[in-house]
């Protein structure tokens, strides 16, 4: 069983993410901003976070920078879980080190192969 932190700010895709990991037995928590999620990757040191990219305030990029330059969240992997399909998005997503990127929408298998 893993930790996973889920940000993302909107209801429908966390309750989607959410089933789909709970299902497969993952203990999950919840953030639906940016700066939730990094407040909550530094409480609780999740095995992996799974981040949306278009966000209000901070968006998944920026949350992704501060988690990368902190000591304490910097070895967290982070997936992006985006409506992004540009490929400058993937390469950007790349440069910031995350270590997954699935585009919705998605299927479980997708989800699950990221962990």
């Amino acid at each position: 069983m893993s930790k996973i932190l889920i940000v993302d700010d909107s209801a429908v895709d966390i309750q989607n993410l959410q089933n789909i990991l709970t299902d497969a037995g993952h203990l999950v928590t919840v953030a639906t901003s940016g700066a939730e999620g990094v407040a909550k990757a530094k409480a609780i040191s999740p095995d992996i976070i799974m981040m949306d990219v278009n966000m209000p305030g901070l968006d998944g990029f920026s949350a992704a920078r501060q988690l990368t330059q902190d000591v304490q969240t910097k070895k967290i992997p982070v997936v992006f879980v985006t409506g992004k399909d540009q490929k400058v998005d993937r390469v950007f997503a790349q440069m910031l080190g995350a270590k997954g990127y699935v585009t919705k929408p998605y299927t479980a298998s997708q989800i699950l192969a990221q962990l």
